[in-house]
């Protein structure tokens, strides 16, 4: 069984032992989710991964139509495994985030810093403003925001050469 955790009508957060019994698409390719106890099901669900990022297969919301939270998946630990592809690959549609193998190319000018990485997507050049546009994970991980809103993770700075960690060591 998957340990789920079910808002309550009032709002706060209930805890119970809750079932996923099917998630599919119906005809029109909206995601229905079934849950064990709940007489209606989920239309057009949406999937969220929840933080913290660095565990994808916990902490997923599944919301309504209206983006309400309906279900917190603690863990995809139980989930039938069709289920389980279903909302991975639902996750990975919904999910540019790319992360970054190298840097190739730093530059800061005129408050802008522009940087182009090797990605496990494919290379990529992207602007960050300021450092609020870097989110420090740990003392070697990170996620940076371009000026379009994109976000690029870099796993370990460590892996990095030494020229791009001397560039980025100003983030962390």
């Amino acid at each position: 069984m998957c340990d789920t955790k079910e808002k309550n009508k009032d709002g706060g957060n209930g805890e119970s032992d809750l079932r996923i019994e099917s998630i599919e698409r119906d005809e029109a390719g909206q995601l229905v989710v079934k849950i064990a106890g709940r007489e209606d099901p989920i239309v057009d669900a949406r999937v969220v991964r929840c933080f913290p990022w660095s565990v994808p297969e916990s902490y997923v919301s599944i919301r309504d139509g209206d983006g309400k939270e309906m279900v917190m998946l603690k863990s995809f630990d139980g989930l039938d495994p069709a289920h389980r592809e279903l909302l991975e690959a639902e996750l990975s549609d919904k999910i540019f985030n790319p992360k970054i193998v190298k840097i190739v190319n730093y530059k800061h000018e005129f408050g802008v810093t522009s940087i182009t990485a090797v990605t496990d997507r494919g290379e990529v050049t992207f602007q960050m403003r300021s450092r609020d546009d870097v989110r420090v994970l740990s003392p070697i991980r990170a996620l940076f925001r371009d000026v379009d809103g994109n976000t690029y993770e870099l796993a370990d700075v460590t892996t990095l050469d030494s020229a791009a960690q001397k560039n980025l060591e100003r983030y962390f």
